[in-house]
């Protein structure tokens, strides 16, 4: 089946009991057991919940693996991962990366004796290089978070493959209708379900997919102690947004193309960072390895701090706020928003300065986007 079919299918047959066509939220904690250790496949809803089963199912089935995972936060499908490693593991990151990621690398694992490094993102070659001999696991995203820059994950794939080192890709800016990294090598992938996957701004998730069955069952073993699992309703609203996400990522993507053109001819742009620009660095590969180019893009405004302030003003359709991938258009300022966690000096370094911008270009009419943004440059 294609995709569009299987968003709205896969896992997601008739209630076996009432007919229902759309699965039930499944409100409960606990299981009835017919006798001691003998029950009808679930015991516990931090363990298993029919309606996240459901999620879990078709998320899989979008990205091309076995397994899904489900969990409350797109952090903490990512803690999920980096729990694989323990003290004196290396970990490889891509220097272009979610402030959330780098926190919590910095923050939290390289307290519990796990090191990383940095490669930069626009050099593969800087990932074979950063390699040590206990590094064992390398995280990308693709694209990235925020300067929407592409990494080759076939290539990438390679590098892993030959050091013996699992490779986890965010593919949280592309959705898996755009991109699927398990196809391109990829050991697992791992979503902010919260963003496009969910797509109305209404819950907080995250989702890990894999096709190893060891390594799934090592990280569903932590799923379940750690416990950081979506209660059914937001399981539930998550399927509901997976049946709408192929139509709806088309709208974003055909947005955000359009914005882009008009934000690259603007006289008080100074740059746009968006691969499906033919003008990008990073859109040969963009078309190799991704079906469309999405709905992020970003631009640094001509003018200082305060240029920006009058800008976000006088915005009227463009929300001023934090994540994305809501059928809604959001802007926001990763200098003190989304990447407020990376010191000021390494975010310069890093490229997002201050007169960066983000775009999460929604699927509102493309002319009253770009109107908006028309007005709002009036006062910069």
């Amino acid at each position: 089946m294609k995709f569009e079919t299987r968003a709205i299918h896969d896992g997601q047959e008739a209630d076996l009991k009432t007919g229902a066509v759309v699965i039930p939220i499944y409100q409960t904690s606990t299981y009835q057991q017919e006798a001691i250790g003998k029950h009808r496949g679930y015991e516990y809803s931090r363990t298993g919940n029919p309606t996240r089963t459901a999620l879990e199912t078709a998320l899989a089935s979008l990205e091309e693996g076995k397994y899904g995972l489900a969990f409350a936060s797109g952090v903490a499908a990512t803690n999920t991962v980096f729990s694989l490693l323990k003290t004196g593991d290396h970990i490889i990151a891509g220097d272009d990366m979610y402030g959330g990621t780098y926190r919590i690398l910095e923050r939290v694992f390289k307290k519990w004796g796990i090191s990383m490094s940095y490669a930069d993102v626009d050099y593969l070659s800087s990932f074979e290089k950063a390699i040590q001999e206990n590094t064992k696991l390398i995280w990308i995203e693709t694209p990235t978070n925020p300067l929407l820059k592409i990494i080759d994950i076939e290539r990438i794939s390679e590098i892993a493959r030959k050091y013996n080192i699992l490779l986890a890709v965010d593919n949280t800016f592309a959705s898996p209708y755009f991109q699927r990294p398990l196809l391109l090598g990829a050991d697992i992938v791992v979503h902010s379900t919260t963003k496009y996957i969910a797509g109305h701004s209404d819950i907080v998730g995250g989702a890990i997919i894999l096709n190893d069955q060891k390594l799934y069952s090592e990280l569903k073993y932590y799923q379940n102690t750690a416990g950081a699992v979506p209660g059914p309703l937001d399981s539930w609203l998550a399927l509901r947004g997976l049946k709408t996400l192929a139509i709806r990522m088309k709208a974003h993507a055909e947005n955000a193309l359009y914005l882009a053109k008009y934000l690259s001819k603007h006289h008080k742009v100074e740059h746009v960072y968006y691969p499906g620009l033919d003008s990008d660095n990073n859109y040969m590969v963009a078309r190799k390895q991704m079906s469309g180019f999405s709905g992020m893009l970003s631009f640094k405004l001509k003018g200082d701090r305060s240029a920006v302030d009058r800008f976000f003003a006088n915005l009227k359709l463009f929300t001023l706020a934090e994540s994305l991938g809501g059928v809604e258009s959001l802007i926001s300022y990763p200098a003190l928003m989304t990447h407020a966690s990376i010191p000021r000096e390494e975010r310069i370094k890093r490229g997002i300065t201050d007169n960066f911008i983000r775009v999460s270009a929604g699927i509102e009419n493309k002319s009253d986007l770009k109107n908006d943004l028309s007005s709002a440059f009036k006062y910069v």
